[in-house]
């Protein structure tokens, strides 16, 4: 349980790993733990809130997902479109005032989605209480690079002295600009994935053994007060 006096992460980032193994256990098809694995999303929505969290960014779907079986990854790109559009018609987007953003190179998906995306962004771009950002299309290496891209053209073209580059300049190009306090990882990896490369510079991660469906909010919680126990301290 956590206590009145925990230490609550203004933002936490959270790699929703774990969806096909879960799928696998259970002798089924590896993407069908997706589904599962949205429906969790929906539940750590109202969890990050009730907690008292402010920005939560869900690590959704990664450039290299990209490479996975065109069956898989269509199922995917229907299930986003599915999903998408029963979450822009929650009331709960206004009532709460949720802000949601989505990051990452979202020109590659397809039309259908991008449109779809953009509808629930600028139906809640004036909410402030609480802001969820979905990395979709993402990639940690490839923002830094799209955030360089940017920063050559507003010095070639005069907008920006070269002398004035900064590693707030940097961060104001990326993709996104806030910059998680935790990182859960689900799905027992150790590894860091691509995930907010720059931002999460300063982040304390934990890694845990379930799997995506199987987090629970005694899991969010339980993340919550380790990361009360340890000292922050910028460069140590």
């Amino acid at each position: 349980m956590k206590s009145s006096n925990t230490l609550v992460p203004n933002h936490v980032g959270i790699i929703l790993d774990g969806n096909r193994r879960f799928a696998k256990r259970l002798m089924l098809k590896p993407w069908k733990g997706h589904e599962w694995g949205a429906e969790k999303v929906e539940k750590v929505l109202e969890w990050g809130n009730e907690l008292g969290i402010h920005e939560l960014t869900l690590y959704t779907l990664s450039l290299e997902n990209f490479n996975r079986p065109k069956t898989e990854f269509n199922y995917l790109m229907d299930l986003f479109k599915k999903e998408f559009k029963r979450l822009s018609k929650d009331p709960k987007l206004q009532e709460k005032e949720i802000k949601i953003n989505f990051i990452g190179r979202l020109w590659m998906l397809d039309e259908e989605l991008q449109q779809i995306l953009k509808g629930i962004s600028n139906k809640t771009k004036n909410n402030s209480k609480f802001t969820v950002n979905f990395a979709i299309a993402y990639g940690g290496r490839q923002e830094v690079v799209d955030a360089t891209i940017k920063i050559a053209e507003q010095v070639k073209s005069g907008e920006l002295d070269i002398s004035k580059i900064n590693e707030e300049t940097f961060l104001n190009n990326l993709w996104s600009s806030s910059e998680p306090d935790l990182i859960i990882r689900t799905g027992g990896e150790t590894r860091t994935s691509n995930f907010l490369n720059f931002q999460a510079a300063y982040s304390e991660w934990i890694f845990l053994e379930k799997s995506w469906p199987e987090f629970e909010k005694e899991d969010f919680i339980s993340a919550i007060n380790e990361y009360d126990t340890r000292s922050i301290r910028k460069g140590i």
